[in-house]
């Protein structure tokens, strides 16, 4: 029996036997008592292989993703991840486990709306559908978290030959989303709902789509994640990790960056599609400049060495500008009768004395606002010097409210 225990190639023999009995309607408690009495453990990669093998022996995708649910029941407890690798801090898969964290946060939160709400009133129904809603709105925030998996890490494992898994993880992806759409619907749509018919809601169709997030974290956590940290290069992670924001982060704000050492890295990439990758987002150059000509605001950006770096060029322009200011020193675009403000306000900002100045002047009869502010990064070491200009004429103006829509130029 030892020989079969420790043998890897008895382990995932036996693993895909039992899988195929699940498949041909052996009971699940059946499967599960004698993988625990036989198997004990097995290594998360292990099961990575068999569901691989399954698909390229020619079990439908479809049939995997039916058994999915059962097989990963029947090995809970059962996963070795003792060979898996640490996880830094701020890597994307330290970023997938900090989301889980947060989601088991939400479905904890629902658990114990589920269990309190056997003795509600009538009259409280109202509170508690509004706290359902607002927890399973929290949960459909996973989409991102999800899109991430199918559209940074799954091509990577492709690449490497890892097929199967991600598509039957994919699937399970689009049935939590759908279930977590019903549950939402369900909690708005039954405000006339009696405390009777509560239970039936509960267990036929918001308990579903909880348990349906929590079992993905088991298959991400024990399964999917370990054997991505041992097939992805950290150069791969790099490309996750920078295109993470654009898909945006799973109920959390991250603060941790992560570089991994060894690996040439500028501290803003273009990517292939031409974009510029930033903590918070991407912009391609189109979409980049097309917002500073959008903005009703105008820019002026002077770097720590006193250089007029950019300027936007947006169609109504207070004070025009024009690309031979690119390059010159800052004190040689203003009249000689300010230039000692330019002085005094750039070297407050660099000695850290200031961080912003205000001025408004009265500009062909319009109210105009500038103001300054110290561009600083991310150890307040001093980068520049922003100049932000706005027309304030029409705000002045503003009384009252606006509350509806109203396309009105004034």
């Amino acid at each position: 029996m030892s020989e079969l225990i420790n043998n890897s190639e008895k382990r995932k023999e036996m693993l895909k036997h039992m899988i195929l009995e699940l498949h041909s309607g052996q009971a699940p408690e059946q499967v599960k008592k004698r993988l625990a009495e036989l198997l004990k453990n097995i290594p998360y990669d292990e099961v990575v292989e068999v569901e691989q093998e399954l698909i390229s022996e020619g079990l439908p995708v479809e049939e995997v993703l039916k058994l999915c649910d059962v097989h990963t029941q029947v090995l809970d407890g059962h996963i070795d991840q003792s060979a898996a690798k640490p996880v830094p801090a701020g890597h994307p898969v330290d970023l997938f486990k900090q989301e889980n964290r947060e989601l088991e946060k939400v479905t904890d939160d629902l658990k114990k709306m589920f269990q309190e709400s056997s003795g509600i009133k009538s009259e409280e129904m109202e509170k508690w559908l509004i706290g359902a809603h607002r927890h399973f709105n929290s949960l459909m925030d996973v989409d991102k978290h999800y899109l991430r998996k199918e559209y940074l890490l799954f091509p990577f494992l492709e690449s490497h030959g890892i097929t199967g898994p991600p598509k039957v993880m994919w699937g399970k992806h689009d049935e939590t989303r759908e279930l977590l759409k019903t549950a939402i619907d369900a909690v708005s749509s039954h405000a006339g709902i009696s405390p009777d018919e509560l239970p039936l809601l509960i267990d036929g169709v918001l308990q579903p789509a909880a348990q349906s997030v929590l079992d993905m974290i088991m298959k991400e956590e024990e399964i999917l994640l370990p054997m991505s940290m041992d097939t992805l290069t950290d150069e791969e992670w790099y490309q996750v990790h920078q295109q993470t924001p654009e898909y945006g982060f799973c109920l959390v704000d991250p603060d941790v960056d992560w570089k991994p050492e060894g690996v040439n890295i500028s501290e803003v990439e273009y990517g292939v599609d031409n974009s510029v990758r930033l903590p918070t987002g991407a912009f391609n150059i189109d979409e980049l400049a097309a917002l500073f000509t959008t903005l009703p605001i105008d820019l002026t950006y002077v770097d720590k060495d006193d250089k007029v770096k950019f300027f936007s060029h947006g169609p109504n322009r207070i004070f025009a500008r024009n690309r031979a200011i690119l390059g010159r020193d800052v004190r040689m675009c203003h009249p000689p009768g300010s230039v000692h403000i330019v002085d005094q306000i750039v070297e407050d900002f660099k000695s850290g004395k200031e961080s912003s100045a205000a001025f408004w002047i009265n500009f062909q009869e319009r109210f105009i606002y500038i103001e300054y502010f110290a561009v600083r990064g991310k150890d307040g070491e001093y980068l520049g010097v922003v100049e932000f200009t706005q027309d304030l004429t029409k705000l002045r103006k503003l009384e009252g409210e606006q509350r509806l829509l109203n396309y009105s130029k004034e």
